[in-house]
């Protein structure tokens, strides 16, 4: 049983409040154009505009991805507010994203409400995830564990796939640039009736570069594939089908690992009454990978998992309840004590609106088989001064449960050993946050001050011939972010500054390869059948260990864009990347060597669109 008495007091306050019926006093005032101000659900398990969600979000549409044409998630994250990405080496190497300077374990991947992870190391595979293939993509900053539980400590990042709607019919994209780079896509979408479905796909590959000096290139394969169906019921439900599969081979210094990430999703979202919609969500989600070199491993986990989800309306408030089924599974050719283990959940939410005022409460129980009972929660208030501006207030708690590998894991690489600690506890973060933005017809400002308290921190000791995870110290992470764009006469303007200081309380060390300093700068024209665009990128330095000795400079990179529609549904784009072919890293190899990242990198492709 988790905390009943908790839930039934939050129904029983938003029934004592919706007797006020008080209306939203900008409702009718608000710019229903303002493209600034973009609908969300990440942030608050329903649709609304980034302003109303009371939380800090960058979001992605598809014109923007289109635009940018990414070919990996790292692309389009890389240098937004409170995020930071390092990788180990260039094309499909192992990357990590660092929400608000909170571990890579700490950031939630869901595509589609499925959510992407390994079990054994706690991270998503943002790798090998098929950017190209999504429609629009949201990142929510801050503390959201009262909704999705273990991990979301820095934040959430959800990826949409493509909808098959009306008037959608496919594409096809052929493109190559250097390092013997090619890539081909396509999709196509079609409906019958009250039925519509829609199915792309993507190849790519690459012979790739050093990802050490002197080293030889490592190449990089993808085969990649998404498809939905989706029904609409009489009542005005949905009923919806979403697979997804991304595999190939990526080389690494000492050999190359085969991968298989895979997604599947069923959903049934339907009003019960005027007052009350209901959706439950059933999936699965793989991770599997086969290791060739020295020593030969396989790592394959797979998590399943049932959400039942239930939004009650009363006049102008709302209340989110729901429950939560989730079973981790590994499979591997590593010991483990234990290779499976279960989390039940329980999580709620209000939003209760006052006029010009909206306050948000969230709590959710979890209570998982391997390391006990967890509680968080959060509580925001926001304030709009008028329809364009606004500020917001926010306390959440979350905590990151330890991973397989941490908890029972075991591996002997000759030299050293890694031994999983059954006795470690999960972490637990406190986060606060103060925010003030404002959203015009055609351009938007948003800045944020946060800090974060993490405890039972889980770092990974050298002792005696052994790494053995342990709970041993706290961190305290502060941060200013400030994202400013502006969208008028043909040009795009996007400006997003991070100032962060991630420490070990213990130490008073910077946590390991965290920059303090992040600066990306956008700016896009349209002229016509022409689009040229830029993005500057400016990291301050690192370090690439917990004692702060091995440092990583900053350094800042240029990438150039342009298309050219030269004909009706035929487009030509080019891009470069690193124009400037500035050699960087943002990690460090065991044995002491960066981890290098690709020189000027130039991509050209045709795109056709049917209509």
């Amino acid at each position: 049983m988790i905390y009943p008495k908790a839930f039934s007091g939050l129904l029983l306050t938003v029934v004592s409040v919706s007797a006020l019926n008080l209306p939203s006093a900008f409702a009718e005032e608000a710019n229903p154009g303002n493209e600034l101000d973009p609908i969300v659900v990440t942030a608050t398990l329903g649709p609304r505009t980034v302003g109303e969600s009371l939380s800090s979000v960058t979001t992605f549409d598809e014109e923007e991805i289109r635009q940018q044409n990414p070919s990996s998630v790292s692309d389009l994250l890389r240098g937004q507010p409170g995020i930071d990405v390092v990788t180990n080496g260039a094309f499909g190497k192992n990357t990590s994203v660092f929400t608000r300077g909170t571990n890579n374990e700490s950031t939630i991947f869901l595509m589609d409400g499925i959510r992407l992870r390994s079990a054994t190391t706690g991270g998503a595979p943002w790798q090998f995830f098929p950017v190209e293939l999504i429609e629009r993509m949201e990142v929510v900053r801050g503390p959201r564990s009262a909704l999705y539980g273990a991990d979301a400590v820095g934040g959430v990042v959800q990826a949409f796939t493509l909808d098959p709607e009306v008037g959608r019919q496919g594409w096809v994209e052929a493109g190559a640039g250097n390092f013997d780079t090619q890539k081909v896509s396509g999709g196509a979408s079609a409906s019958s009736g009250s039925t519509r479905f829609s199915l792309s796909g993507l190849h790519k590959e690459t012979d790739g570069t050093e990802i050490r000096e002197g080293g030889e290139d490592k190449g990089f394969r993808q085969t990649a594939g998404v498809g939905r169906l989706a029904h609409d019921l009489p009542n005005g439900g949905e009923a919806s089908l979403v697979v997804m599969q991304s595999e190939g081979n990526t080389a690494f210094d000492s050999g190359n690992t085969d991968y298989l990430v895979r997604a599947l999703g069923a959903r049934l979202e339907t009003p019960v009454s005027d007052y009350w919609r209901s959706a439950i969500q059933i999936s699965e989600s793989r991770d599997e990978g086969e290791t060739f070199s020295e020593d030969p491993s396989v790592f394959d986990t797979r998590i399943r998992t049932a959400r039942w989800e239930n939004t009650l309306t009363f006049a102008v408030h709302e209340l989110a309840v729901g429950a939560e089924l989730q079973s981790d599974e590994v499979r591997s050719t590593a010991d483990f004590a234990e290779n499976s283990r279960t989390n039940e959940a329980l999580f709620s939410q209000l939003r209760l609106n006052f006029g010009a005022t909206d306050v948000q409460l969230a709590l959710r129980g979890d209570d998982n088989e391997a390391y006990g009972q967890e509680t968080t929660g959060g509580f925001s208030v926001g304030h709009a001064f008028d329809p364009s501006h606004r500020i917001r207030a926010s306390y959440g708690t979350a905590f990151r449960a330890p991973t397989f590998n941490e908890l029972y894991g075991f591996q002997d690489f000759g030299f050293f050993t890694f031994e999983g600690n059954p006795d470690i506890q999960p972490e637990e973060s406190q986060s606060v946050e103060l925010g003030v933005s404002g959203r015009y017809p055609n351009w938007y400002w948003d800045t944020a001050i946060f800090q974060l308290d993490v405890e039972n921190l889980i770092e990974n000791p050298f002792v005696g011939g052994a790494i053995r995870p342990t709970n041993v110290s706290e961190a305290r992470i502060r941060g200013i972010e400030l994202g400013s764009g502006v969208r008028m006469a043909g040009w795009d303007f996007g400006l997003k500054l991070t100032l962060l200081d991630p420490r070990n309380r213990d130490t008073d060390n910077r946590l390991a390869r965290r920059s303090a300093k992040s600066l990306r700068f956008d700016l896009d024209k349209t002229l016509g059948n022409w689009s040229l665009g830029g993005t500057v990128i400016a990291k301050g330095f690192r370090y690439d260990d917990a004692d702060n000795e091995e440092r990583l400079p900053g350094f800042a990179t240029l990438n150039l864009r342009a298309g050219w529609e030269f004909a009706q549904d035929w487009k030509l784009a080019l891009k470069i990347d690193n124009v400037t072919d500035k050699i960087y890293a943002t990690a460090q190899r065991f044995g002491g060597d960066d981890y290098l990242s690709a020189g000027t990198t130039g991509f050209l492709s045709v795109r056709h669109d049917f209509r």
